[in-house]
């Protein structure tokens, strides 16, 4: 019996240390978990985010293969199909007063939305976040002077500005990106400013400095990746905004330069045909609300997966 008894006593011995052995294999094989992946996993789970997330990644695969997948160069006039409607031979979406193709300008026309829309907010990125990370970092009288500019900027209505500023440089793609930047950073920079502070007094900051971290490392190697989260989601809701400011300029006449198309631009052009050729105007309208949705959706769910927060709701 003793000897069954420690067989026994060795097998279960033998049973627990191949059960260990395998948690641990188990542990080692199992994948890193980081907060991208967490996000990346929270994100493909919302399917308003998931959507809008497809169609934006659509919209810009238009938008660069757009003299690939256009039936017409924009401008190419067909006076033999002028004023033609929906569903007309060579024409699906019809044509315009001078026989252009309507499905190719639209196609082209989503070229002008996205580079605006990302255009500008290179801009507004590269202004905003270093003057909010000065002043969040610096504190004291440099806080008090770049927020009371900030507060300045903040004062002045930012399309009416940009229609002052188009109006001084002139229309243009170029003077485009260059106003909605230049107007359009003040909200990154207030937020990049409070993310500073709030980080100023964390322990792995105050660790860094003891250690002898100058202010360039602290902010580059310290702060500013701890700020992305908001910043990348800030970013993200100021694209459909960008793009609505240029199709209100386009819309008023100071945005692009013709013939280039803007869908800002053709409704602007074609809403006194509303009642005969509706689809001039009706078209490029919808576009615009699909890519502002498309783009709210997707910064949507990108604020919710970015949030650690999320995972304990």
């Amino acid at each position: 019996m003793d000897a069954i008894d420690r067989t026994s006593g060795n097998d279960a011995a033998l049973n627990a240390a191949g059960g260990g052995a395998s948690v641990l294999a188990g542990a080692g094989s199992r994948q890193h978990r980081t907060l991208w992946h967490d996000a990346f996993n929270r994100m493909i789970q919302n399917k308003l985010a998931l959507g809008g997330g497809i169609m934006v990644l659509l919209i810009a695969l238009m938008a660069i293969f757009a003299s690939v997948i256009a039936p017409y160069p924009y401008a190419k006039p067909d006076f033999t199909a002028i004023n033609v409607g929906l569903g007309a031979p060579g024409h699906i979406l019809g044509s315009d007063e001078v026989g252009r193709d309507f499905l190719s300008r639209m196609i082209f026309g989503a070229q002008v939305s996205m580079l605006v829309g990302l255009g500008s907010q290179v801009i507004v990125l590269l202004i905003g976040v270093p003057v909010g990370a000065i002043a969040g970092y610096a504190a004291g009288t440099t806080d008090t002077i770049l927020m009371r500019f900030v507060d300045v900027m903040y004062a002045f209505p930012q399309l009416l500005f940009v229609i002052l500023i188009m109006a001084w440089r002139g229309p243009g793609l170029t003077n485009i990106f260059v106003a909605i930047g230049i107007t359009g950073w003040v909200t990154l920079a207030r937020l990049t400013r409070a993310e500073f502070l709030t980080m100023r007094e964390r322990d792995y900051v105050l660790a860094a400095r003891a250690i002898g971290s100058g202010p360039w490392r602290l902010i580059s190697r310290h702060m500013l990746p701890n700020a992305l989260t908001p910043i990348i989601v800030t970013i993200t809701f100021g694209v459909p905004q960008a793009i609505f400011t240029e199709a209100s300029l386009s819309f008023i006449g100071v945005g692009v330069t013709p013939p280039r198309p803007s869908w800002g631009q053709m409704v602007g052009q074609y809403f006194t045909f509303i009642q005969s050729y509706w689809f001039l105007a009706a078209f490029p309208a919808i576009a615009i609300a699909v890519v502002m949705l498309a783009f709210t959706f997707f910064g949507d769910g990108l604020r919710d997966a970015l949030d650690p927060r999320m995972q304990l709701r």
